[in-house]
């Protein structure tokens, strides 16, 4: 994957991933129904958010876990 911190120009980065909630059904039972990955800049620290899918599979998991 090609990526240039905005911030300093820099090319080396880590990729991690996160999931938190959206809606009022899933705040109240907390199912984690919102996939973000994060691409973060390995010299400067920025941070870039991109909204990924979440699968009804994990959705139901997640929800039995909590």
């Amino acid at each position: 994957m090609e990526w240039k911190c905005l911030k300093c120009g820099n090319k080396d980065f880590d990729q991690d991933q996160f999931q938190a909630t959206g809606g009022d059904f899933s705040k109240v039972f907390n199912v984690q129904n919102k996939k973000f990955i994060t691409i973060t800049c390995i010299n400067c620290g920025y941070t870039e958010l991109y909204k990924s899918e979440t699968s009804a599979g994990m959705n139901i998991l997640d929800f039995f876990m909590n």
